[in-house]
């Protein structure tokens, strides 16, 4: 392990750690109340081992998911690409970032939330973002050398004076209707680690981790592989660190049921809420300007690296069309719809993250096993497609008028997690039938 895997790891952790990483460890930790541990658990591993194990599985072609995926299905790689990259670019995570920004870094300085203060912010906010996406060659040292460091700082001043500060304080009692049990509250996390969009964005920053490493003189031959798990590995122990101090401040805030139900009325988000008042505790009136430098930095690194990886694969997608215009289109877009606020771009992500992330780690953990083991390409397909089904009916019994009554019946949908045994199944009947119709197992190199 040399310096080059160091600044690859750092910059993934950067752009990884934005609005989410912020924001929903200490609600999650304020909810779960003495049910902290199983939850944080759950919400790490789909926050930080789903993840690691995208970008290190996307690294067994040297093209990346487009030609991994393609090997299932290619319409699927497209169709699954495009959602992927939508979702996490221009629709959802890339607006998330500006609003959270406003929401942690503006507010509590210049208290206020005028549509025009959100306006002007987030016209300043996508300049800068633009102009740091704009030459993607020079996005690993600008994010991974630079703003990266910046921000380890600021957060860890933040933790280590509020872990002094609370150290006292008791576990609050959280909310028992949800987190009821430790298998219930892990299920829970589970869930809540979708948000950060990350085993999602793992798909598409793969490629930027491959790009960087490769551009170290280091190939596929010489070690790639090897090399993406160690750049991964360290993104992940910095986010663990992060994820569990941010969840253990938010398990730590007395905060009264009063003020819960004026922020949930008020339209606030808790999670930002949280993080301003340990900020506030631990340092004063300093405690703003400080939760404001370091939201700045954990979503200018995000969005950049959102920004410049969706664009590169639109452009793959759709050569006649520059990169450059699509980081132009894209900003732009951001730009609009972060100006609905952060508690409507959230609300509006849920739905679609229920469907698509199952699909999503269903399809990496398919390549990944199909790496070690020969799997007939009827075995993936047929995960696949019983996942997504699923996961579309569970997403419509969700709706206030939809009653499907068996899918709340069916094995772990108490957790959230009824389409495991459908992937599994899936997989064990194409497997057989493969087998039966001597079909030739994928090969992925």
């Amino acid at each position: 392990m040399n310096k080059n895997i160091f600044v690859v790891g750092f910059m993934l952790f950067a752009i990884f750690f934005g609005a989410g990483n912020l924001i929903f460890p200490p609600a999650l930790g304020l909810s779960s109340g003495n049910f902290f541990w199983p939850a944080i658990f759950g919400f790490v591993i789909t926050g930080i081992g789903l993840p690691l194990i995208g970008v290190i599985t996307g690294s067994i072609e040297e093209k990346g998911y487009r030609v991994s995926l393609g090997k299932i299905h290619p319409v699927f790689a497209v169709v699954l690409l495009v959602a992927i990259s939508l979702t996490i670019g221009p629709l959802f995570a890339i607006p998330r970032t500006a609003a959270t920004s406003f929401e942690m870094g503006i507010t509590p300085i210049f208290e206020t939330t005028s549509s025009m203060s959100l306006f002007i912010f987030t016209l300043i906010y996508f300049i800068i973002v633009f102009y740091l996406s704009f030459n993607s060659s020079k996005m690993v040292d600008k994010v991974g050398s630079i703003l990266t460091p910046l921000l380890l700082i600021s957060i860890t001043a933040l933790i280590v004076k509020a872990f002094i500060t609370l150290s006292g304080e008791s576990t609050v009692s959280g909310d028992p209707a949800v987190y009821s049990s430790s298998g219930t509250s892990f299920g829970k996390g589970f869930v809540e680690g979708y948000l950060t969009m990350d085993a999602i964005a793992a798909i598409a920053f793969s490629m930027i981790v491959i790009t960087a490493i490769k551009s170290k003189g280091v190939t596929k031959e010489t070690g790639l592989f090897k090399q993406t798990i160690f750049a991964g590995i360290i993104a992940a122990i910095a986010l663990g660190f992060i994820y569990i101090s941010l969840g253990w401040i938010g398990n730590h805030m007395n905060v009264s049921s009063e003020t819960i139900k004026e922020l949930n009325a008020n339209g606030q988000n808790i999670g930002t809420y949280l993080l301003t008042s340990a900020a506030n505790l631990a340092f004063g009136e300093f405690g703003k300007y400080l939760i404001g430098i370091i939201v700045a930095l954990a979503c200018l690194t995000t969005a950049t690296g959102l920004i410049v990886s969706v664009s590169e694969f639109f452009n793959e997608l759709l050569p006649k069309i520059s990169y450059k215009w699509f980081v132009a289109i894209f900003t732009l877009i951001s730009f609009i719809l972060s100006n609905q606020g952060l508690t409507t771009v959230i609300k509006g992500s849920l739905p679609v993250l229920l469907v698509l992330y199952p699909i999503a780690i269903t399809a990496v953990l398919l390549i990944l096993l199909a790496k070690y083991v020969k799997t007939p390409p009827i075995a993936q397909q047929l995960a696949v497609a019983f996942v997504t089904i699923i996961s579309f009916i569970s997403v419509f019994n969700q709706m206030e008028w939809a009653t499907i009554g068996f899918i709340s019946k069916l094995p772990l949908a108490q957790y959230q997690m009824e389409w495991i045994p459908f992937a599994i199944v899936g997989f064990i009947i194409g497997f057989i039938i493969g087998k039966v119709k001597n079909q030739a197992p994928i090969e992925y190199s």
